[in-house]
């Protein structure tokens, strides 16, 4: 009887000018909730879950652009500017969105499973990283020059080209890794990849002797970022100023300058991938994935697509390493271990395997669990620590509680159980494919 009621209730809001309304209102409603609140983190998930609202309900697409264009240039800009942190998690989102749809084309698509992709990622980063700071000349001169004693080898808009010639380097990179092992299949290639991944950790990791590329596990810094023109600022206060409160300096800008370049790639990620998961490199991928041997009986070039596929992948990694080497203007080997290809992996298994807006899904239920909900609960944790207050009922002081029982501590537990129990419960991903749907029906009507 509840679920007939609730079946009919959602058919009547999906229909006629309720959509409309129901988008608009989650997008009003969390507007307002983190304007007022900017601190709160629960209205900030109610402003960015609208973003699901608007994929889920049926509305006009014209209607979902100009909804969406309002949230990206408008919204998210403004209430990231008077809560820094929240332009922090939209930008570190964007990040492993295109790190999730990279690995999704290799994964997803062609199915193979990549253990190492964070390679790619690194590639990118360290690639910036010599060109785009002083280790160029750090390289050349004595040991024990001081960096900043030294000029930069390229200039900050240099940045830019180096978006298109990172595309090109963790391409060829991962022809290379495909050249040698793509006739591999299964665990093979997975320990293989795994391995690649750590062989690129431990060469950023000790490349510092006898001559010194990487600065070993010290990392890269400064590194350069674009120029940001004081005009820009100056216009950017005087459009939205009055909105944000307070003026906004030049540090704030350049993450919002961060946020908008990845949401441009983003945009650009998805449309590559649209079109290729709608071309003939698109299906000869999902073949390989069904059967190779069938694949490969209907005259599919095996290694050729295989190589396009780790291509494709890398590229979209190498130009997510770029920005993101730019936007912290520091790197280490740390940042890219093996953790954190497992991390990747996670978001597209949970979002749905072949999947383009469950991978994205994905990427941003692991980052805001991981940033702000796991975090959060640690702070709060710390705050009742330093107190006075007693645990109810069983007459406990938050003071002895021991800091293993932090939240942040079991990231890998929590992320792992949640991968178990989508692999129990909802194989298909949050948001499945259509093609791996329609397969797991007829699985389950055998």
């Amino acid at each position: 009887m509840f679920t007939h009621f609730s079946k009919v209730f959602l058919h009547k809001l999906n229909t006629g000018i309720w959509p409309y309304l129901a988008v608009l209102v989650h997008i009003g409603l969390g507007t307002g909730l983190v304007y007022s609140a900017p601190r709160s983190n629960l209205a900030f998930l109610v402003l960015i879950s609208s973003l699901l609202s608007l994929y889920f309900f049926k509305t006009d697409n014209r209607f979902k652009l100009i909804a969406g264009t309002l949230l990206a240039l408008l919204i998210f800009p403004v209430i990231g500017v008077r809560n820094i942190f929240y332009l922090e998690v939209i930008f570190q989102i964007s990040v492993f969105a295109a790190l999730a749809l990279g690995l999704n084309i290799v994964v997803g698509f062609a199915g193979l499973l990549d253990l190492g992709y964070v390679a790619f990622y690194a590639v990118g980063a360290y690639l910036w990283a010599f060109f785009g700071s002083q280790q160029y000349f750090v390289l050349h001169f004595a040991p024990g020059t001081q960096p900043s004693n030294l000029p930069f080898l390229l200039p900050g808009d240099a940045f830019y080209l180096f978006l298109f010639v990172a595309i090109i380097v963790a391409a060829l990179t991962g022809i290379i890794l495909g050249l040698p092992v793509l006739r591999l299949r299964g665990d093979y290639l997975a320990i293989v990849t795994l391995g690649f991944g750590e062989v690129i950790r431990v060469l950023a990791n000790n490349l510092d002797k006898p001559l010194n590329f990487t600065n070993g596990p010290q990392g890269i810094t400064p590194i350069q970022r674009p120029t940001m023109p004081e005009a820009v600022v100056d216009g950017f206060n005087t459009l939205f100023g009055p909105l944000i409160g307070h003026r906004v300096n030049a540090a704030d800008m350049y993450n919002l300058l961060f946020y908008l370049l990845a949401l441009l790639v983003i945009l650009a990620i998805i449309l590559v991938t649209r079109r290729l998961n709608d071309s003939k490199i698109g299906r000869a991928w999902i073949a390989i994935r069904e059967d190779e041997t069938a694949a490969i009986a209907m005259g599919i070039p095996l290694v050729r697509m295989k190589l396009t596929a780790f291509a494709v992948g890398a590229s979209f990694a190498g130009v997510m390493g770029v920005l993101l080497a730019a936007s912290r203007t520091f790197i280490s080997p740390e940042s890219f271990s093996f953790m954190q290809s497992i991390g990747v992996l996670s978001m597209v298994i949970l979002g749905g395997s072949g999947s383009i807006p469950g991978v994205i899904l994905g990427a941003a239920v692991v980052t805001i669990l991981n940033l702000q909900i796991l975090q959060g609960f640690s702070l709060y944790l710390s705050e009742l620590r330093q107190s006075e207050a007693i645990i109810p009922l069983i007459n406990f002081a938050w003071k002895d509680l021991s800091t293993q029982l932090d939240p942040a501590k079991y990231q890998r537990l929590l992320f792992g159980l949640i991968l178990i129990l989508m692999m129990i419960f909802r194989p298909k991903g949050l948001i499945p494919a259509k093609r791996r749907q329609r397969r797991l029906a007829d699985d389950q009507g055998q």
